[in-house]
Parts: C-alpha cells; sequence; structure tokens
C-alpha cells in the first residue's frame, strides 16, 4: 500500500502548504534527494518550552503533517517518496530537559505510520534554549525521491 492510500485509511488529512516567508524555499529537489526547510507548528496553542512530553509529541506530529504537506506540494504525490532519509528534530527546551528524542518521536513515528519501514530514518533531536517566533519544535528533513 502506498503513502496517498495510508493516508486515506488512517484518516489522516494534511494541512495545505504554507508559502515561503522569508528569502528561502520549503523544499529543494537536487538529484534524487529531497531537502525540506524546517517547519514549526501552526498552531499557536502549541508554541514555547512550557509542554509536556506529550504535548511537544503532538506538536512534532503536528509539524510531521506539515512537512509531508510540503514534500506533496513539491513532488505532486507522496508515493514518489522512496524513503525518509534524515530527520533533524530542534527542540525549545530549558538546558535541564533531557526528553528531545521522545518529543520527535512524534513526526517519526508518523513517517513510520505514512511510509511503513521506509520512514525509519537517521535522525537527531537535540535542545535548543529558544527558536524562531518561540516556536516549541522546528524540523527538516531529507527525503529520497523517485521520478
Amino acid at each position: 500500500m502506498g503513502a496517498e492510500q495510508t493516508l486515506i485509511d488512517k484518516g489522516i488529512t494534511l494541512p495545505a502548504p504554507g508559502g515561503n516567508a522569508a528569502s528561502f524555499v520549503k523544499a529543494v529537489k537536487t538529484g534524487n534527494l529531497l531537502f525540506v526547510s524546517g517547519h514549526g507548528p501552526a498552531d499557536e496553542q502549541i508554541a514555547g518550552r512550557d509542554l509536556t512530553v506529550d504535548e511537544g509529541y503532538a506538536a512534532a506530529r503536528s509539524v510531521g503533517l506539515q512537512i509531508l504537506a510540503t514534500v506533496k506540494n513539491a513532488i505532486g504525490d507522496l508515493d514518489k517518496v522512496n524513503r525518509v532519509v534524515k530527520v533533524l528534530g530542534m527542540v525549545n527546551s530549558d538546558p535541564e530537559f533531557g526528553d528531545q528524542p521522545k518529543v520527535i518521536n512524534g513526526c517519526s513515528d508518523l513517517f513510520v505510520e505514512v511510509f511503513g519501514d521506509n520512514g525509519y530514518h537517521t535522525r537527531s533531536a537535540v535542545g535548543f534554549v529558544s527558536l524562531p517566533g518561540h516556536i516549541s519544535v522546528e524540523i527538516e528533513a531529507t527525503f529520497e525521491i523517485s521520478e
């Protein structure tokens, strides 16, 4: 079963892809790789660093959905994704917080849910004392795609 059918079967709706907010683009294709710029949560209710791990997980999942919307917008069909290659998850957190990987699992688990074994990826999950606009998480990703 392909990613597009998985979304339908699981009742997962992608948000509308957002536009560019600065002097960069949301995705760049080079060869068979698609590099997706950092995305943050669209829901302002999940901003800042005063979230539980579960709330952070939900924020990372919502960012994952936005990343998938960007990928679909860039290549037209999520079934063209051969695999998720790399995820970099940045968590807005106090220096004492150490559960960044549990937060970024929200995005990683979504990618595995949508792409199956091809959703497993290399990953870094790190803490930052501040992120743009005080967002709770920012995530960027790299995908291998086919034509």
